[in-house]
């Protein structure tokens, strides 16, 4: 199974250059979501927790800290490790996902099932550990994927 930062190093490639640490978070995030859909599994096995500022993978947060912008570099990760099937679902997100901004894919991910129900109980703004359950994202992008095939 791939690493956070494998997948975080791929998507910075593809993106041929520097990428806001915040959008890096949420194509990640989106890349798990819909790998747990087509795949049938998670693309990693870091957990994805409910921020204030929407979905973030500690674990690649820890490699970006204190930058705004990521670049391949600041990864350990290998990319050449993913397989076929993983890298496809990157490069489908990548192509639905790529040309929104940090902020809107942080809006976005904000007015979805899976991060409004971890954050459930949480203040407004408020720091939160709490996890994003993966069965919930599974669920509810899966609903997704069948409204948009009908």
């Amino acid at each position: 199974m791939a690493s956070v930062s494998d997948v975080a190093k791929y998507i910075v490639e593809r993106q041929q250059g520097t990428i806001s640490t915040l959008k890096l978070q949420k194509l990640v995030y989106y890349s798990q979501a819909w790998s747990l859909v087509w795949d049938e599994k998670p693309l990693f096995v870091s957990p994805i927790e409910a921020w204030a500022n929407g979905p973030v993978i500690p674990d690649l947060y820890d490699l970006h800290r204190g930058f705004f912008t990521a670049h391949p570099d600041m990864f350990k990760g290998d990319s050449s490790c993913l397989t076929d099937a993983e890298r496809e679902t990157i490069d489908v997100v990548l192509g639905a996902y790529a040309d929104l901004s940090g902020q809107q894919l942080s809006d976005l991910s904000h007015s979805e099932r899976p991060w409004r129900e971890a954050r459930e109980g949480v203040p407004e703004g408020a720091k939160s550990g709490s996890k994003v359950s993966l069965d919930v994202m599974q669920e509810y992008y899966s609903g997704i994927h069948a409204a948009s095939a009908d």
